[in-house]
């Protein structure tokens, strides 16, 4: 009853409490000026409300709080997350130094591993568990520090990070719920219908932005439930799971960062080298960028669960063939749709180049002009 019938319900009152507070936070967002104006690295052409986190927090918190047992890492996460929602609300309307914001950040990962919410050992397929013994404690708060920020620079289209966060956490939802841990599982589900109510205000054309407000909440929370309700298990899909649930804002963020420190620049610089940057420079609009990044986002993620619920090995240690056939089947989807997409932005992405749009130009003038003869 407890991992199953409760989470849906937080999922449903989550969806309808974000779906009413959204056009309050968008109002309040006005009020205070905290507003996002269009400019040269941004993709929205008119003046946008940024607060609407706001409603995120609070469709997130009204199910979770009433549902949940009270367990202290539960609510040390809880606390922790507000927090940051809170550092995330200040950074929206005045402004922080970037330095200050990772200080804040780091601050309020320290609350729910001081509580004990921590990263105490991993489970490798096939080689078993690793105990971090008090490296527990830097690897949780780096954790939790990464996916806070991989969910933030994501949070640059209509939809994009409410969609991709929706859906990495209906997956934690059903791991969580698959091995048995109610809390993370109810965290998780609520989060994925906030999410979900959020976005019939932030898909594309967007009417409110959740800001740092809401990706930073979001990406704390994530981080959390994926710890608890995860990777703590002695499960195959402990490291595994978490890792393609939340691959794609890992490859965008791990890339940017590298063609950052090449580029000789700093690593919280805002640029258009993210993912759905560049395929908008390809000329993909945000709604088909944006449910192209769904469709691999739940991909990975129904990779994961497979690798979960598909019995692959036997009880006598050996390899079960319909089980391994349907692990590989999806793996090599995954693999061929990550090839397609890289196919589409590193091979096909000279025809956005201004050069060839000269060239292109030249040869409809040139060619209009001798129609015209």
């Amino acid at each position: 009853m407890t991992t199953t019938l409760i989470p849906v319900l937080c999922a449903i009152v989550a969806a309808a409490v974000a779906i009413g507070l959204t056009p309050l936070a968008s109002m309040f967002a006005r009020r205070v000026g905290a507003v996002d104006q269009p400019s040269g690295r941004r993709i929205h052409t008119k003046p946008t409300p940024r607060l609407g986190g706001l409603a995120i927090m609070g469709a997130v918190l009204v199910p979770s709080l009433y549902y949940m047992p009270a367990d202290p890492e539960a609510r040390a996460l809880i606390a922790g997350a507000v927090l940051v929602g809170a550092l995330g609300a200040v950074d929206d309307i005045f402004g922080l130094d970037p330095i200050v914001k990772l200080a804040g950040q780091v601050a309020c990962a320290a609350v729910p591993v001081a509580a004990g919410l921590t990263i105490d050992h991993i489970t490798l397929p096939v080689l078993g568990a690793f105990n971090l013994g008090d490296m527990q404690y830097p690897v949780t708060i780096l954790w939790f520090v990464a996916i806070v920020n991989m969910i933030n620079f994501i949070d640059g289209m209509d939809g994009l990070a409410a969609g991709v966060a929706g859906l990495a956490a209906l997956n934690f939802a059903i791991l969580a719920a698959s091995l048995n841990r109610a809390d993370p599982a109810i965290l998780a589900a609520a989060i994925a219908g906030a999410c979900m109510g959020f976005l019939v205000f932030n898909f594309h054309p967007a009417r409110v932005f959740m800001g740092d407000t809401g990706s930073m909440f979001l990406g704390f929370v994530i981080a959390g439930v994926a710890v608890n309700g995860v990777v703590k298990s002695a499960a195959t899909v402990a490291l595994l799971g978490p890792l393609l649930v939340l691959a794609i804002p890992i490859l965008d963020t791990s890339f940017v960062i590298m063609r950052r420190i090449k580029n000789r620049q700093p690593v919280y610089l805002a640029d258009r080298s993210h993912f759905h940057h560049r395929f908008f420079s390809i000329g993909w609009g945000q709604r088909k960028t944006v449910l192209a990044m769904y469709g691999w986002c739940a991909l990975l993620g129904i990779l994961a669960l497979v690798i979960r619920f598909v019995p692959y090995r036997t009880r006598s240690g050996g390899w079960s063939l319909p089980g391994a056939l349907t692990v590989g089947f999806f793996i090599a989807l995954s693999l061929a749709a990550a090839v397609y997409l890289i196919y589409i932005l590193e091979i096909l992405k000279w025809r956005s180049t201004p050069v060839v749009k000269i060239v292109r130009d030249r040869a409809t003038s040139r060619a209009s002009g001798d129609r015209v003869a």
